[in-house]
């Protein structure tokens, strides 16, 4: 991209720091544990003075980075972005993935600040620069893998609290996953289910977890990446006779990928991370996947607000996600950030967001 005349809307600087977040209790689910999130915090400062915020929440079995590698990269991305004119996000994006392509949750956090950065600039919230197809967006909440009885009692919570869809991590041993699903649906019978694998199973496994489960009366409204994100072959196996919607997570990190997964019939619902592709690229995969008739998802990696508001606000501006998994802030035990959105039981109303995501760091 190349170097203009600095303008108003200019980067002058981009910084990058630790972001370390503890969980309430432990998260486990089929490829891991954690107590904490080891995230990155990307902050970028415009020519006129406004400062934009992105977040790193790098996951290695997902996309090979780890805290360290995300904050090299960020740190590494500053020669790139600055002197660039965040007007023409799109060419900053495509520079940061052609050198780097795999450091995907950097390019994420470094993609947001500078929009954030750039909308704030020209006084437009987030969500209307994208779209402004809704302003509201009503997220499910996940239960990871644990004893059955804390799973259920979980769920029971959840559900006072107004949730209407549960997220159930499984991707272990069937018949303990099936125990599992079966005492959150005898907790909360009113919920809508989401199993998700995290790649935990063989295909002929997931199909048994859904015949299990439908020996128990019990049929979700969806499944999640239930086998390895390599094996698209699988994961066609398991769509075609699974009898419940499917989605391929791990497996799409591009638009290319995205297309991929619909050539081969490979899944019904498509789910957008932007920790697995930056903001341009999780565009071109929605457009992908409405062009295929796909239903769209969006879910999060271990997000504080900072980055769940940016997924919220893309979510709104978009329109047309069928699931929504962006729950992540409520398993911290606290949160730097404050703002991007009012929260309302499961829904995040970002009506009162006047410019940018909206989100700033708490005063200390």
């Amino acid at each position: 991209m190349p170097r203009a005349k600095p303008t108003p809307t200019t980067i002058v600087e981009l910084t990058a720091e630790p972001l370390d977040l503890p969980l309430i209790e432990p998260f486990t689910i089929a490829t891991g544990s954690a107590t904490a999130a080891r995230n990155v915090f990307v902050r970028v400062r415009l020519a006129d003075g406004t400062e934009g915020l992105g977040e790193a929440a790098p996951y290695p079995p997902s996309g090979g980075e780890t805290r360290e590698t995300a904050l090299a990269a960020a740190r590494g991305m500053a020669p790139l972005v600055e002197g660039c004119d965040t007007a023409s996000w799109r060419a900053l994006a495509a520079r940061l993935m052609a050198s780097f392509e795999h450091q995907e949750s950097a390019r994420a956090a470094v993609e947001m600040a500078a929009l954030d950065a750039y909308t704030r600039s020209l006084g437009v919230p987030l969500y209307q620069f994208f779209g402004g197809a809704q302003s509201r967006v009503e997220t499910d909440i996940t239960i990871p893998i644990e004893a059955p009885a804390h799973m259920a009692e979980l769920a029971r919570q959840y559900a006072e609290r107004g949730a209407a869809t549960l997220k159930v991590k499984v991707g272990t041993e069937v018949d303990d996953d099936i125990d599992r699903v079966v005492a959150i649906a005898e907790s909360a019978p009113d919920c809508d289910l989401i199993v998700d694998g995290n790649q935990g199973y063989t295909p002929t496994e997931a199909l048994d977890l859904i015949a299990g489960l439908a020996d128990e009366d019990i049929r979700p409204i969806l499944f999640e990446q239930p086998v390895h994100r390599h094996d698209l072959e699988g994961l066609r196996f398991v769509t075609e006779r699974a009898g419940v919607p499917v989605a391929a997570d791990e497996s799409v990190h591009t638009a290319a990928d995205a297309l991929r997964v619909a050539r081969m019939g490979a899944a019904s619902v498509i789910n957008i991370k932007l920790m697995k592709s930056g903001i341009v690229e999780a565009l071109d995969i929605a457009a992908v996947a409405r062009a295929a008739h796909l239903n769209l998802m969006v879910g999060a990696m271990m997000e504080s607000r900072l980055a769940i508001a940016v997924s919220a606000h893309l979510v709104a501006g978009l329109g047309g996600f069928r699931y929504v998994d962006l729950d992540t802030p409520m398993l911290l035990t606290g949160d730097p950030f404050t703002g991007g959105y009012q929260q309302d039981g499961m829904t995040y109303i970002l009506e009162g967001v006047r410019a940018g995501h909206g989100v700033s760091l708490k005063e200390s």
